[in-house]
């Protein structure tokens, strides 16, 4: 069986940033990446994308592009694990290894909605959750005249929790500019309780909601589309909409798919109740297997699931192993920072950043509640440029 003493299941953002910090405080380190994706994305500039803004070229690079010198590819599937063996099973044999790091990121599953896969890409239905299905939602954008704009989340966790309702605003915005905002009937539809867990970020947005009249409805989940008749079905599972059926027409709709950890991730001995990889959210150590770790979107941390969580989670876990593997006890710990950029019009950002607590923890001094200017043009300009240059090379 092949053998490497460190495994890293995935590369994405969480897989190729881990394994060079890793490597950059030891190049002698065996590693292996199993992954057999051909092409890696900076999906957070797909909300842009679907606004006009940014173009979807740009966030596409190949996989063999980004992949840190030093470490083995194994372009495979991961298919399962044994644990205590210190086994994979991948689509073409057993792997094995002294260490394991498991961050394949999140699945999206599109067929939880009725008719989503047949309908999405045309008659109005669009997603910025799919390289394929970005550039779409732009269409849907520019093309509206009136009517009835739909913005729906799922009541699963997301990658991204703010990018559900930043595109909402960023069209909003658009229908402003040209227009068609008086015509339009915005409304959103949540499987949330609330528009944004953390007070003082919330209170921002519920203005500019006001500012785009934009209706909101909370505790559904969509259920079914029917792309040709423009109608969503949305099923009600809150105290007072119990099991409440609403079929609303639409003039167009954005739809983020239910998400969930991977299959072989959830039906595996390495997740919790709730299907993520069950670890310490502090050292992010496995809570049974002290010599594997979890990160980003697979794991079982309650915080929300973005880029920049990876980013304060990457050094934590490199710090941890190599703990681990001379025999001590993790040192690192991770306080859930994570941050989410909110887009809330062309030129207009707020930057949500807080922790497990959802107490704030503000990288600038000044109150980032407020919209900027200056936090668009991080998002647009800085943040892609960081995580080519920086992220992915363990710089950063």
């Amino acid at each position: 069986m092949p053998h490497h003493q460190i495994v890293i299941i995935g590369g994405g953002n969480a897989g190729i940033s881990t394994a060079a910090q890793l490597l950059r405080k030891n190049r002698k380190l065996d590693i292996a990446i199993v992954d057999p994706a051909d092409k890696h994305y900076y999906q957070p500039a797909w909300t842009l994308v679907g606004g006009g803004a940014f173009d979807i070229l740009k966030t596409e690079r190949s996989e063999a592009s980004v992949m840190p010198k030093g470490v083995t590819w194994i372009k495979q599937k991961a298919l399962g694990f044994a644990p205590e063996q210190s086994q994979v099973t991948l689509d073409n044999g057993i792997l094995t290894y002294d260490y394991m790091v498991v961050c394949p990121g999140i699945q999206l599953n599109w067929g939880d909605i009725k008719g989503l896969s047949e309908t999405l890409g045309k008659n109005n239905v669009c997603s910025n959750y799919s390289f394929e299905s970005a550039p779409y939602t732009f269409e849907c954008v520019k093309n509206f005249k009136g009517g009835k704009a739909l913005f729906h989340n799922p009541s699963t966790p997301v990658k991204c929790g703010g990018a559900p309702h930043k595109i909402m605003y960023l069209a909003t915005d658009y229908f402003r500019k040209h227009g068609v905002l008086p015509k339009a009937d915005v409304q959103y539809w949540s499987g949330a309780a609330k528009l944004f867990a953390v007070p003082q970020y919330e209170k921002t947005l519920l203005e500019v909601v006001k500012r785009g009249n934009i209706k909101l409805n909370f505790l559904y989940n969509l259920t079914e589309i029917d792309g040709p008749n423009h109608r969503a079905k949305f099923v009600g599972f809150g105290e007072k909409n119990k099991d409440e059926v609403k079929e609303v027409e639409f003039d167009m709709i954005h739809v983020t798919p239910p998400q969930s950890a991977p299959d072989f991730i959830r039906n595996s001995s390495l997740a919790n109740s709730a299907g993520w990889v069950e670890i310490d959210k502090g050292t992010l150590q496995h809570v049974r297997h002290s010599n594997i770790f979890s990160l980003g979107d697979a794991s079982g941390l309650p915080i929300s699931k973005t880029g920049a969580a990876i980013r304060k989670q990457a050094p934590v876990v490199v710090t941890n192993l190599l703990d681990v593997m001379a025999g001590q006890l993790p040192s690192a710990t991770y306080l859930g920072y994570t941050s989410c950029p909110l887009v809330t019009g062309y030129g207009k950002l707020v930057l949500a950043e807080f922790d497990y607590n959802n107490t704030p923890m503000e990288t600038f001094p000044f109150d980032q509640s407020k919209e900027r200017w200056s936090m668009y043009q991080l998002k647009r300009e800085v943040l892609p440029r960081m995580y080519w240059g920086a992220i992915l090379k363990g710089l950063a």
